[in-house]
This record gives C-alpha cells, structure tokens and sequence, in this order.
C-alpha cells in the first residue's frame, strides 16, 4: 500500500482507476484520510450516511468526498440523503448512488447523483433512467475529476447547469442568478470540471445536434463566435479584475512546490478564492446564458447577440446568416457552453474544438491537421519574431502560427482588451492563406479579435497562385478580403505576377497526403519536372509547398515548415533536398513524436527550419553545422488525447493564465516546465551566431 509519511493517501486508493481528486480541495480529500482504518491489509471508512464501516474502494472515496460537500457545502442534512437507493424499471430494480430528497416531499427523489460509472457518456445514460424513472429534476454525475450537473426538462433533454442548489435554494435560483464576467472566470468548466470544449461538443451532440437536421460545424462556429462576443462586451470589468490581482500582487503562475518546498496549490483555486473580493456590482450581466425563460424568448436574445457579433467582426458569416437550431435545440447547447470562458486563452480550447468538427468533413481528407500549440510556441520562440518583421502562414488552418506570432511580438494572450496602435501595427505585418473556406472562417475570428478588428487572413489556394486574379476579381471575396490582399500585394517583389514575395519568416503545416495531378500547377515547379526536365504526372502536395514556401520568404528569411519524415530520408526523395540545400541554410530538424498528431494521424513528421541564403544576413557555404532534436514526450497519449502536467497532490497544474500545461519537451512553457528542445536550440543559435539571434 502506497504511504506518503506513513499515512495512507486517497491517491494511492485510486491509483491505476478512472478516478481522480481534481474537484475537491484539500482539506476535504485531508478530512477523509484521517478517518482511514485498515484492518488485514484492506481500507475501510466509517460511512457519512449509513454510520458503519464499509470498504474504501475508487467509488467509495469519490461518493464520500461528494457526499460530505453535500452537507458542508451546500447545506443539505443527512436525514434528505440516502445511498444506494432502489429505483424500479418494470420488474427491475437498480441501485442510485446517491440521492438528496426533496424538501417538502421527504420520499420524492430531486438529485440523483452517479459515481459508478466513470466516463461521463456512460453515468449520463444511466443517469438519464434513473431520472425519467423517478422524475428527479436534477442529477449530478462525476469521477472525482470530471462533474457535469443536469437540469431533467423533459424524458429527451438534460441541460447543463452551473451547480446545484443549495439546501436554501430552488433551481430557479440557480437558473436566474446574476452572472457576470467575474463568476464565468470562478466557473469555467475547463478547469473546474476538469473538461475541454471538444468534449463538451460531443456531448451536445449526443444530446441534440446529431439529430437536429443542422450542419454541425455552422452551428457550434455560431455560437462561439457569439460567446466570444459576449464576453469580449465584458472587456472592461476584465480590466478591473486584472487590476485586482495586479494590487494584491497576486502569485499567478502555479508551481509545484512554492518557497521552502511547502507545496502550491492550483492556481485555478487561488485566483477563484483572490477574486472573491472583487465587487461586481456595477459590472454587465453576460447574455449568453439560459436564465430560465421560454426557449423563444431565449433564441430571440441569442440571434440578437449573434446579429451584433456579425456587425463588429465582419467578413466570417454573411450578414443575413441566422441561428438554424431549433428554440429546444438551442436551449440544451447555450446551457453546455455558457459556463466555458472563452477569452484570456492561449486557444488550444477553441482550437481542439474546431479541428475535431473540421476533421470530421473536409480538412482530414486533405492532410492537413491543426498543428498542436506546443509545437507552434517551438517553432514561434526558435524563429524569434521581431517588431517590424513580415510573417505569413501559407497553410494556415485555424491561424495557430500567425496567431501564437501575435502574442510573441505583443507579449500577451487573448486578454480581452484594447490593444495599441503600436501592437496594431505589429498584428498586420502577420498574414495566413488557406483554400478550405471553413478553417479560413475560424482564424478569421481568432485574427480579427487578436487584431482588433482587422486582419490579413486570406480565402486563396497557395499553389495555384496563377487563379488568384480570377479570385480577387470577385466583388464578394474582395468586401471581406480586400484589406488583407491589398497589404499582402504590398510585399510582392515585384509588381507583376504572384511568385515572389519578401517575408522575413514564414511557418506552416502543409497537407501531406495526396497528390497534386493538375498537369497546369506541376508546370508551374521546378519540383514538379525530374532529372530529365520531363514535367511529373504527379507531385507529392508537400513538395510543391516547399518550393512555394521558399518563394515567399526574401534573401535571409526564415522558415519552419512540418513535413513527413520521409522527406529527409528517403533516397527518392535526394532531389528535393538538394533543391533546399541550394536555396537556403538547414538550421534545425526536431523530429517530433509518433503521437504529436493523433488521433488524426500516425505518420511520423518532423519540423524543418532553414534561413535563405543571403550575402549578409546568412552568406553562402558548403559545411556548416546543423542543429538536430529529437521530441520524446509528445504531450499526448497513444489515442492522441493530452496528458497534462500534475502537481504535487496529482491536480491537473494551471498556468498563470489558468490554462492546463501539456507534459511536453519541445519548449518551457513560460518556465512553467524544464528548459526543451527550443531553449537548446536558441542556446546553440547564439552560439552559431545566426542573424536572428544575435
């Protein structure tokens, strides 16, 4: 039995389950542990409710830890609460893990909650029999690490809801509460119910939109893009909490252990208990949310807020566009997300949203996956962006490259504030293209809220740039990209024809699978002839990228670009890179790991970053020495879910942000992780005395 200073922990208790601790406090999980008793080698407590011993099993420990929040917490007496409560179906009769009793009515069932089954579609189902067996409107499921709370409407929905009541309290409280910024930030589901807002996508269409006769994508872009805008209304009362912390020079960034090797908390719990204290009396009450009125009235409210959203942020939805799901449809999928803070994000939380909905139609047949945004800030923090430099995504998907050089060059996140002139005119020297019109939509979002309203993503295909005049001859394409192309045109080398450009850096994630067969683009590459100068009948999509790519950076310009591992070992694939080796300097190969793109992809990818040659910035020579890493820790597991970072008593670490950190060793994350692969690169940069790094 694990023993941490000769006392049995819960962790040990749980350890190899699907368990966990995160949602409750310390003090808590420390209550219990002193009520342990072991006897012959196994682990007994004496039960909250039913006043005897019982064996300390996974479940167990999660049904007591909640079960005295029930009492401690929300108030509610041991006389309402009954384990193991027989619920009939017909003949059948199963077992409830716990239930509270209704106040008035001693024998009829209002919250059912489920600790037994430890993944949430799974307690969700039995939750949702047990629930339209006993007609209990309320129920509650959670793993100890994970906690969803339900409103029962009728037998086919379950709405999310922000907690519980309490014993003092009835569920139109809940549902009418005043709801400012400051309590989205103290219940953010991502942190405090230990969920992503994928997750929380998939099941809302378990719940209503598979079946809903909408398309999926549309509709979820609609609502964050209208959630993003409620709570970019709030921006000021943001401010003022920012302030707050600022004044108590609060400790932000979490650590595993604080001075004098007393351990830190999470710091998700600090900042809830710091911000206690801010009076927001005077702040806006947030829109996005069901508080309880008709689900017409609701729709109404929330095609409004849409409308307004379109207004401010234009060039993403048609300004006709209306909300398609239906009032009840509605309902269920505002209740999901109105408790998920949105803004103040490094947007892995948006961004694994939209790459499982995009995957799921075009952009996993192309080859071409969302680049996971610890590989972005290695790739960001080795290239070194500086103020007054050009950077261009060539493949941009949903923006992570152009938006991660963003907060580089400006020194902060999506803090949901007005940025500065100067910072303005940092954000429009940073331009992305992409061919597939929905990702192109997304980090149309993202980049215009990054860059206050303006920004240079652009609806083109990189490799046919010989259509791009057809393209932009298109009134409509020119109303929503013609600011962005005008200042793209500016960086041209030379007025006629769209082959060369003078970016000072360009990163990309180009699609690897497929070919190109277009006998009118292959023309158009060197890569695409052979040895013999005959023009290819195909050409791998990566290739054409790289000569593009190349095209597009001036004398000296740097690029990092993700390509498949076989590009540099191949000896069919020798041309290719003498055709780079000609062109420009081979600064680095990181390999990454087999998982960094899964569970879209398996195939072993590597990141490529070279420096044009250039007679001052980067002269001309045959030997030089190149920089190679190779990623062991991927951030992510066999089935490409994150692993994130735990602290000392095994909570998910947050940063000073209050994001979770992936366990990776590409870059320090901040300091917030050992120094990786990045910091050893710049280490050794300096060193070579490469331009970008003197």
């Amino acid at each position: 039995m694990a023993k941490s200073d000769d006392k049995i922990t819960l962790l040990s208790i749980l350890k190899d389950s699907q368990y966990n601790l995160s949602i409750f406090a310390p003090e808590e999980i420390t209550v219990l542990e002193k009520k342990i008793i072991e006897k012959k080698g196994k682990l007994y407590v004496e039960c909250i409710i039913r006043e005897k011993e019982i064996q300390l099993k996974p479940e167990e420990v999660v049904r007591q830890l909640y079960t005295a929040k029930l009492i401690n917490y929300y108030g509610y007496p041991k006389k309402r609460i009954r384990f193991e409560h027989p619920v009939q179906f017909g003949r059948q009769t199963k077992s409830s893990d716990i239930v509270v009793f209704d106040k008035e009515r001693p024998t009829i069932e209002y919250i059912i909650i489920e600790v037994k089954k430890p993944k949430l579609k799974d307690g969700k189902e039995q939750l949702k029999s047990y629930c339209n067996a006993t007609g209990a409107p309320i129920a509650v499921w959670t793993n100890g690490g994970q906690i969803s709370h339900y409103n029962r409407k009728d037998p086919n929905f379950f709405e999310d809801i922000t907690d519980i009541p309490n014993a003092s309290q009835t569920l139109a409280d809940i549902l009418k509460e005043r709801y400012t910024i400051k309590d989205l930030i103290i219940k953010d589901k991502i942190p405090s119910e230990g969920k992503s807002l994928k997750t929380i996508i998939q099941d809302m269409e378990d719940e209503v939109l598979a079946n809903a006769g909408v398309d999926v994508f549309e509709e979820v872009f609609k609502l964050i893009f209208t959630k993003l805008y409620d709570e970019h209304k709030s921006q000021k009362d943001r401010v003022v909490i920012n302030y707050f912390l600022r004044d108590k020079d609060y400790p932000m960034i979490a650590e595993p252990k604080a001075k004098y090797g007393k351990p830190k908390e999470n710091s998700f719990d600090e900042i809830k208990e710091a911000i206690q204290g801010v009076d927001d009396s005077s702040f806006r009450i947030l829109e996005f949310r069901n508080t309880g009125q008709s689900e017409g009235e609701l729709k109404k409210k929330i095609q409004k807020l849409f409308d307004e959203a379109k207004r401010k942020w234009t060039g993403v939805f048609p300004d006709e566009s209306k909300i398609d799901l239906s009032p009840s449809h509605l309902s269920i999928c505002i209740s999901s997300l109105q408790d998920v803070k949105l803004f103040n994000s490094n947007l892995q939380v948006i961004d694994e949203a939209f790459e499982y909905l995009v995957s799921k139609s075009s952009k996993g047949e192309k080859g071409q996956y969302f680049t996971p945004r610890h590989v972005i800030d290695m790739c960001v923090k080795m290239l070194n962006p500086k103020k007054g430099e050009y950077m261009i995504d060539t493949a941009a998907g949903s923006c992570g490259f152009t938006v991660h050089t963003i907060f580089y060059l400006t020194g902060h996140l999506f803090e949901n504030k007005e940025i500065s002139a100067e910072e303005k005119e940092d954000v429009l020297k940073v331009f992305g293209i992409d061919f597939d019109e929905k990702v192109v939509r997304v980090a149309r979002t993202l980049n215009l809220i990054a860059g206050d309203g303006e920004t240079n993503v652009l609806h083109l295909n990189t490799l046919d740039y010989d259509r791009w005049d057809e393209t932009t001859k298109n009134p409509n394409w020119i109303e929503t990209y013609g600011g962005g192309y005008k200042r793209l045109k500016e960086l041209k080398k030379n007025s006629e024809g769209n082959t060369d450009f003078l970016f000072d850096i360009l990163m990309a994630n180009p699609p690897f699978a497929g070919d190109i067969k277009e006998s009118r683009i292959i023309h158009k590459y060197e890569l695409g002839y052979n040895n013999k100068n005959k023009p290819k009948s195909k050409v791998g999509r990566d290739i054409l990228f790289i000569e593009r790519n190349l095209d597009f950076i001036k004398p000296g310009g740097r690029m990092a670009i993700v390509l498949p591992q076989g590009r540099f070992n191949n000896t069919s694939d020798k041309d290719i890179r003498e055709y780079i080796a000609d062109k420009a300097r081979i600064i680095a190969v990181v390999g990454l790991h087999v998982n960094t793109f899964k569970p879209h992809t398996g195939t072993k990818t590597s990141m490529l970053f070279v420096q044009k040659w250039d007679d001052e910035l980067c002269p001309k020579q045959k030997d030089y020495p190149i920089f190679f890493g190779v990623s062991e820790k991927a951030g992510k597991d066999n089935s490409g879910d994150y692993i994130y970072v735990k602290n000392c008593d095994g909570k998910p670490m947050l940063d000073k942000f209050g994001h979770l950190i992936v366990d990776h060793d590409l870059q320090n994350h901040n300091g917030e992780l050992a120094d990786g692969i990045a910091e050893a690169f710049i280490d050794w940069a300096k060193k070579e005395k490469l331009s970008f790094w003197r």
